[in-house]
């Protein structure tokens, strides 16, 4: 538990005709793989008491719909590389069991397409899937666009009108694989390969459905030794063939598993690395648009990101949906998230669609069991975010103190972005106070026109980061309601405790 001590005082300025560009909604992403318990006792439990007659849970769907995510990534992952997608469509006591190697367990197939996009539309999320690269071929991938995609009169799509679906599912967004650079994934290939692979694939399904948007796989991580010179070579080589270009990575807190110090300074300047991470590969995509000439933009997919770091391994024992990576998220985790999707704000220029990992269960915001459920810690923030961060993201200008970090030297204190969408006139400013000991006042001036209100603000604080939420313990860690701070003309002055997330939003005249 840290100890608090003095305050310091930062400044923020907002204009809103200071902007990086508009927000895309689909950076407010979800993503649900066949692991551990996020699908079969997540989102999807037949055998509960609390089901209703689809197996969807009404309290689950309830905590996901208050998160409003605006893309459903599915159905791997690691999985999707070993899947065989007709196995799960058709009447369910024909559905074969199988080993699903990536996670070592035993994968029954009775949630499949059309019981994912009865889940999407109950969400009124738009699904994003993902195609087998691994084992499986570019004719497998078509094969699977046609199934959900085409109207009636071919043999896959008629297939699916027969399985109680008549008109297509007109899915959109198609993923390349998955992590196709990483020796654990199933059918591994190096670059030239994968690149190659993903181009015949892309063709076969566009030739399916020609309005369809693809996503090539970049690396799985910046700790690969082929990171960044894989994207470069895949950009490079499936350029004119892409609209969107994959990031994931995971983030923890150093040391904390080990007898070493635990470093909660660097933990919490992690978006320094996010924001690094996010502009090398945007450069990486700026090279290959000049180096093939193209006239076409791709934008940046960060479709894998969350804390992980405790529960790993990931081993199922061949068992069905095995208790693995069911990860206990607490307060320093919750302002990390805050600052992730800050850095999605500060890179809405580039950063286009992005998932977290997971939604239910598995490295995910809402933990259930039979009998209920509990939000983790990390629920809060990207629910502030998904509500309320809309319209263009502003330029931010930001003074504050700074701290020295093991890990990235000199941070700032303070994070902060901004929205403002023109159309309905409201406006959010998203704040994290880094600092363990101290408390920041912190004034923000809107440099061109004041808003006409400040209307509401939450606060998310504690004086343990290590605190977490549990059954037994729910709402030992949350976001409060508190009174919005008083305006001074075209600035307002407002405490910022240490370790702590706010939210503030306000509302301008339209137009």
């Amino acid at each position: 538990m840290t100890t608090r001590t003095n305050t310091r005082s930062a400044t923020v300025a907002l204009n809103t005709q200071r902007t990086v560009s508009d927000i895309s909604p689909l950076i407010f992403g979800g993503f649900a793989e066949h692991m551990g318990r996020c699908i079969y006792e997540g989102i999807y439990d037949p055998a509960s008491p609390l089901a209703d007659a689809r197996g969807f849970r009404p309290d689950v769907m309830k905590a996901l719909k208050e998160l409003n995510y605006r893309i459903m990534r599915y159905p791997g992952g690691n999985f999707v590389s070993g899947y065989r997608w007709q196995d799960g469509i058709g009447p369910k006591e024909q559905r074969p069991r199988r080993r699903a190697l990536a996670w070592r367990s035993i994968e029954t197939n009775q949630f499949g397409a059309d019981e994912f996009m009865e889940f999407a539309r109950e969400l009124d999320t738009e699904p994003m899937w993902a195609v087998n690269l691994g084992t499986g071929s570019i004719q497998d991938a078509a094969d699977l666009v046609e199934y959900m995609n085409l109207p009636t009169g071919t043999h896959f799509s008629d297939l699916r009108a027969t399985n109680g679906h008549a008109d297509p599912y007109g899915v959109k967004y198609w993923c390349l694989g998955n992590e196709m650079d990483g020796p654990w994934q199933i059918g591994h290939l190096d670059a030239v390969a994968y690149a190659d692979k993903a181009v015949e694939a892309a063709k076969l399904m566009r030739w399916m459905d020609p309005s369809i948007k693809t996503i090539a796989c970049g690396s799985s991580n910046t700790a690969m030794p082929t990171f960044p010179e894989w994207d470069r070579v895949v950009l490079e080589r499936t350029y004119e063939h892409i609209d969107y270009f994959s990031m994931h990575y995971y983030v923890g807190n150093p040391n904390m598993n080990s007898k070493e110090a635990v470093d909660t300074d660097s933990y919490l300047a992690s978006s320094v690395h996010f924001d690094e991470h996010a502009e090398t590969v945007a450069a990486a995509i700026r090279l290959a648009k000049a180096k093939t000439r193209s006239k076409k933009d791709v934008g940046l997919c960060w479709d894998e990101w969350n804390v992980w770091y405790r529960a790993v391994g990931g081993d199922g024992n061949w068992e069905e949906a095995p208790h693995i990576l069911e990860e206990v998220y607490n307060l320093e985790d919750a302002l990390v998230v805050a600052q992730w999707l800050s850095t999605f704000l500060r890179k809405a220029d580039i950063v286009r669609i992005a998932c977290i990992a997971q939604i239910v269960n598995v490295i995910a915001p809402i933990m259930t069991r039979a009998d209920g459920l509990f939000l983790q810690t990390i629920y809060y923030p990207l629910m502030m975010f998904s509500r309320h961060a809309a319209g263009n993201s502003l330029d931010v200008l930001v003074q504050a103190p700074t701290h020295e970090t093991m890990k990235f030297g000199e941070v700032s204190l303070l994070d902060v972005t901004a929205s403002h969408d023109p159309a309905t006139g409201k406006g959010a400013a998203f704040l994290v106070n880094r600092s363990q000991t101290e408390a920041l006042d912190v004034t923000i001036r809107w440099e061109d026109i004041a808003p006409d209100a400040l209307t509401e603000a939450w606060q998310m604080t504690g004086s343990d980061p290590m605190a977490a939420n549990s059954f037994e313990q729910p709402e030992a860690v949350t976001i409060h309601t508190i009174a919005p701070p008083a305006m001074d003309g075209a600035t307002v002055t407002l405490t910022l405790p240490p370790l702590s997330f706010t939210v503030l939003t306000s509302q301008h005249t339209p137009g």
